[in-house]
């Protein structure tokens, strides 16, 4: 059952304060060595860690683009219409991102910067507690927009076929990705960031994963880029007296059968909060397993519902957590779009629900988790592209600005840059 908090001070404590920080070092200490592994053995260790965590011994780590075609295909039709149209809202809503480069000339000279696609990017796709063609494809696309020439995906093997999810691999053919490899987990990010004999090193990495695949992302960081270090999905509800019951424990729900979920609720009405925890049993009991046990799991070990006095300490609650999703289920939610600072994405409404967001909304679903939604922002273009800067200046304007940079060398005691800028007055 998920519990019911009156106490905020118990709910900021307990329910609303997470951590990435691996406690014991354990996940640590494994994933370093999976890297290490990989990063000595390559191909070899691929496999022989794929043949120990997946229980699937692989001959070939690559998956030609004849099989993603006859997966496409195979899929049933209506399921690769929806992939199609996912492709074409995510596409749509990135395109109004894109950056260009620019160069401003004047009577000084010119400066500016190039706004350039990153050569080669990694798309880590998961698919071991369950395959996210989805992932895939909110990571790609974004990619593709921001022109990156090369992108690989890196997929879990499925036991008994040795290749990804036949989902997953229909969603790299409608995409259209380079390369599509049947490695999951660590190994695979460790494969991407420092390249084995089968797969090319990657100049970024992007995509969820369970914390083996988080750790690991974060362990190679400086060798490679990394997006974010998106865990196990969250999302919060904010809703008021008139919210449906029903649709806010479908809303919760739809997250928490993720594995490792957290899934809050923050209501001023205590009616609405008992009425929800009876909509999560009933609406628990109508879930297959292993969906149920995982949502059981996790709205009664990380959720919650919190009681609040007003909407406006609700806000400050949310903000605090800095949720991936934030959900307002309230009757007018737009006056409450200006106080939210920290979050992956709003939700507005309970027409605009988050699970739209996973899929077909148009922004990519791949969003900060675990409070870094202070600082971080969805996968967007600008992940995927790098920015050189110009400087064309002239004489005009190395006069204007040249006895400011020697004075500054000076002052920080590094006097070859200074006599650098002498020299051009000396000349």
């Amino acid at each position: 059952m998920i519990p019911i908090f009156d106490d905020l001070e118990r709910a900021r404590a307990g329910l609303l304060r997470r951590s990435l920080l691996d406690d014991d070092g354990t996940t640590s200490a494994a994933v370093a060595a999976i890297i290490a592994e990989v990063r000595r053995d390559g191909d070899a260790a691929l496999r022989q860690l794929t043949a120990r965590f997946d229980q699937v011994e692989l001959t070939h780590l690559e998956v030609p683009p004849q099989r993603w075609a006859e997966a496409a295909a195979a899929i049933p039709a209506d399921l690769r219409a929806a992939l199609e149209l996912a492709v074409q809202e995510i596409r749509t809503f990135h395109q109004r991102q894109a950056r260009n480069s620019w160069v401003d000339f004047g009577v000084e000279g010119a400066r500016g910067q190039l706004v350039l696609p990153l050569e080669r990017v990694g798309i880590y796709a998961p698919g071991g507690a369950a395959p996210l063609p989805s992932s895939l494809i909110h990571a790609a696309v974004p990619a593709q927009v921001a022109g990156v020439p090369e992108i690989i995906v890196c997929s879990p093997p499925q036991r008994g076929t040795s290749e990804p999810a036949e989902v997953v691999m229909a969603a790299a053919h409608i995409v259209g990705v380079s390369r599509l490899f049947a490695v999951g987990g660590a190994q695979a990010i460790a494969a991407m960031a420092y390249g084995t004999e089968s797969v090319p090193r990657v100049d970024k990495i992007a995509g969820p994963g369970n914390r083996f695949v988080i750790q690991a992302k974060r362990l190679v960081f400086g060798a490679v880029d990394i997006e974010s270090l998106p865990g196990p999905t969250e999302t919060l509800v904010i809703a008021d007296p008139a919210a449906n019951p029903r649709l806010a424990a479908a809303d919760l729900l739809a997250q928490a059968e993720h594995v490792e979920a957290s899934a809050i609720l923050i209501t001023t009405s205590r009616d609405l909060a008992k009425a929800v925890q009876v909509e999560i049993g009933r609406q628990l009991e109508a879930l297959p397993e292993p969906n149920a046990r995982a949502a059981a799991e996790a709205v009664s070990q990380r959720g919650g519902i919190v009681l609040v006095p007003d909407l406006e300490t609700a806000m400050e609650l949310a903000n605090e957590y800095g949720p991936e999703h934030l959900c307002l289920l309230v009757a007018d939610p737009w006056p409450y779009v200006g106080k939210v600072r920290n979050a992956g994405g709003i939700f507005l409404g309970e027409e605009s629900f988050e699970v739209l967001g996973d899929y077909v909304a148009g922004p990519s679903h791949i969003m900060p988790t675990e409070g870094t939604a202070r600082f971080a922002s969805p996968v967007n273009v600008d992940d995927f592209r790098k920015v050189i800067s110009l400087v064309g200046l002239n004489r005009a304007g190395l006069e204007r600005i040249g006895p400011a940079a020697r004075r500054i060398a000076e002052a920080e005691g590094l006097f070859a840059h200074a006599a650098a800028v002498r020299a051009r007055f000396e000349e």
